[in-house]
C-alpha cells in the first residue's frame, strides 16, 4: 500500500495509470473475438506497422498519435482487404505488412535520429512517454471503443462465432469485421507508446487465452479478460515500479503468469 500511495503521488504515473486501465479494457474486448477467429497476430502486425509510424512521426517532428492513427487504420483495412480476397492468406498478410513496416521504421530512424532512447520507447515503451495531450486523445480513442463495442456487441457476437451463417441472415459481416479491425488498430496505437510496438498485442492475446480456461460462455469470458486485463497491468505496472524494470515488459510477465494458473484452474475443472 505504501508502494501504491507514493506512486499515485506523481502525475504522470496517475496518466499512465488510467491510459493502461482504458487500454487493457479494451484490448481484452477485442482479443476474444480476435483470438476466435484466428486472427489474434493482427495485433502484433498493427503495432510494427505503428512503430513505422512513430519513426516517420520523429523524423517529421510531428505529433506521434497524429502519424500513428490514421497509419494503422489504414493498415488495418488492407489487412482486411488482403484476407477477404483469399489472394494472401491472413498470416502472411500480417507477416509480409509487418516486417515491411519494422524494416521502414529502423532505416527512417537511422537515417534521421538515430537509435536514441526515442526509439528504444518505440519498441519497448514508456510510462514516462504519456504527455497530457496524450492522454486526453487516449481517453476520447479508448471511450469509443468501448462504446462501440457494447453498442455493436450482437453483430460482433455472430460473426466472430458464424460469419457465413451471419451474412445469410443479413448481417453486413464485411462491415463489422472492418469494425473490428478499426478499434483494434486505435487500440493498438494508443497503447503502444506505454507497451511498447513489440509488447502490446500481449494485452491482446494473454487475457482472451487465460478467460476461456476459465468459462465457454461468451460474454463471460468477455468479462473475465477484462477483469484480468486490468488486474494484470495494476499488479505489472505496481512491480515494475518497486523493482524498476520496463513497465510494458512486467504486464506481460505478470499476464504469462496468469495464464499458466488459468490453465491449471481449467485442468482441475475438466478433471471434477
Amino acid at each position: 500500500m505504501a508502494v501504491i500511495k507514493e506512486m499515485l503521488s506523481y502525475t504522470f504515473l496517475v496518466r499512465a495509470l488510467i491510459v493502461g486501465i482504458l487500454v487493457s479494457l479494451c484490448s481484452a474486448l477485442l482479443g476474444v473475438p480476435l483470438v476466435l477467429k484466428r486472427y489474434s497476430m493482427i495485433g502484433d502486425g498493427l503495432s510494427h506497422v505503428g512503430f513505422g509510424a512513430l519513426a516517420i512521426a520523429a523524423a517529421l517532428n510531428a505529433a506521434p498519435l497524429a502519424v500513428a492513427i490514421p497509419v494503422v487504420t489504414a493498415a488495418a483495412f488492407l489487412l482486411l482487404r488482403l484476407s477477404s480476397t483469399g489472394r494472401i492468406k491472413g498470416d502472411a498478410a500480417i507477416a509480409m505488412i509487418s516486417t515491411g513496416s519494422l524494416a521502414l521504421g529502423v532505416i527512417v530512424i537511422s537515417l534521421s535520429t538515430g537509435m536514441n532512447t526515442e526509439t528504444s520507447n518505440y519498441l519497448f515503451g514508456s510510462i514516462l512517454s504519456m504527455s497530457e495531450g496524450d492522454v486526453r486523445l487516449s481517453l476520447i480513442i479508448a471511450a469509443a471503443v468501448l462504446v462501440l463495442f457494447i453498442v455493436f456487441y450482437n453483430p460482433i457476437f455472430a460473426v466472430t462465432f458464424d460469419e457465413t451463417f451471419a451474412r445469410a441472415t443479413g448481417t453486413k459481416a464485411g462491415a463489422y469485421n472492418a469494425l473490428l479491425s478499426l478499434l483494434t488498430a486505435l487500440t493498438i496505437v494508443v497503447g503502444m507508446r506505454m507497451m511498447g510496438s513489440l509488447l502490446i498485442s500481449g494485452l491482446v492475446i494473454f487475457p482472451a487465452l487465460s478467460a476461456m480456461r476459465l468459462c465457454r460462455q461468451f460474454q463471460r469470458v468477455i468479462i473475465w479478460a477484462a477483469i484480468l486485463s486490468v488486474v494484470c497491468f495494476l499488479i505489472g505496472t505496481v512491480l515494475s515500479y518497486a523493482l524498476a524494470i520496463p513497465t510494458g515488459a512486467s504486464i506481460v510477465c505478470v499476464n504469462i503468469i496468469s495464464l499458466l494458473i488459468c490453465y491449471g484452474l481449467g485442468s482441475l475443472k475438466e478433471r471434477g
